[in-house]
């Protein structure tokens, strides 16, 4: 935002997260400039009243913030190469998947075209951009969180910057990510089970939400274990968990649900075991997880 009046944005990238954004800002009246790849994408946007580019370069050269949607890192670098010399002056802000390196690596190139650079990542569900507890995190120059902070705000209210380094927002978005298969494959076993009973999917999802519930208060306990190192208080501990094994064993024989995901989780808690953490927090398997990543 410009004194009064509303901050022009380009979206690179019309999947059904960019189109969201897109969607998003010209709501809020922001001058929203779009381009895909796939042109056709861009028609009903253009129908609620954003502007299409046909060329990379003109959608670039259309607003001092330029806001990618793409898959990789790698992607973007590709979308936006033709447009390198309307790059500077620019802000960059990519919402994308990557690792950290990728993100660095973007960065140096950006900044290398004259551009300035924030990554972020979108820690929602398309349908939820522009919610009010939409969570958005960002990192990397601050002088352009700064500056378009109440642009960006329009995504989600939840909006944060991490910090200077331009590899955080992957870090986090990698970090707070591999949170979901697992719980989402937890719960695809359980509908598995449920239905074998003659039961629907649908029956568990208050019971399954409230387990959920559980888990997210016991993350900020988790969390001081793990930076403090101390696992001796443990609510639940290693072998608690080692016992249930025996319980997945019998639910795959009775329910003739596949089970074999969970091998390399008990793999890892006997080895927590084995590591002398039997007895500690289930939390200690950071431990063996940093020795993991060492090895």
């Amino acid at each position: 935002m410009t004194g009064n009046h509303p901050t022009s944005v380009t979206i690179i990238g019309l999947g059904s997260m960019g189109a969201a954004l897109a969607e998003a800002f010209v709501k809020a009246g922001h001058p929203t400039t779009v381009w895909n790849r796939t042109a056709a994408k861009a028609a009903p946007l253009i129908a609620m009243g954003a502007n299409h580019a046909e060329a990379i370069e003109d959608a670039v050269t259309a607003s001092p913030l330029v806001i990618t949607c793409l898959t990789t890192f790698e992607d973007t670098r590709l979308a936006l190469e033709p447009a390198v010399t309307s790059l500077p002056g620019r802000a960059v802000v990519t919402l994308n998947s990557g690792s950290p390196a990728g993100a660095r690596q973007m960065a140096t190139w950006v900044n290398g075209h004259g551009a300035r650079f924030l990554a972020g990542a979108v820690k929602n569900v398309p349908s939820a951009v522009g919610a009010r507890d939409t969570l958005l995190y960002y990192s990397g120059d601050e002088t352009v969180f700064e500056e378009f902070e109440t642009t960006l705000k329009v995504l989600g209210g939840d909006t944060v910057h991490l910090g200077g380094g331009a590899d955080l927002a992957a870090l986090y978005e990698m970090a707070v990510g591999a949170i979901l298969l697992p719980a989402l494959v937890g719960f695809f076993q359980g509908a598995a089970a449920v239905q074998a009973h003659g039961l629907e999917a649908q029956s568990m999802v208050r019971f399954a939400g409230k387990w959920l519930d559980m888990i997210k208060s016991l993350l900020p306990v988790y969390a001081e274990e793990i930076d403090s190192g101390d696992y001796a208080n443990a609510v639940s501990s290693v072998n608690l968990f080692l016992a249930g094994a025996a319980h997945d064993d019998d639910l795959a024989t009775e329910a003739n649900v596949d089970t074999t995901w969970l091998v390399p989780l008990y793999d890892l808690l006997r080895r927590a075991a084995e590591a002398g953490h039997g007895d500690h927090s289930i939390s200690a398997l950071t431990e063996v997880l940093r020795k993991s990543a060492q090895a």
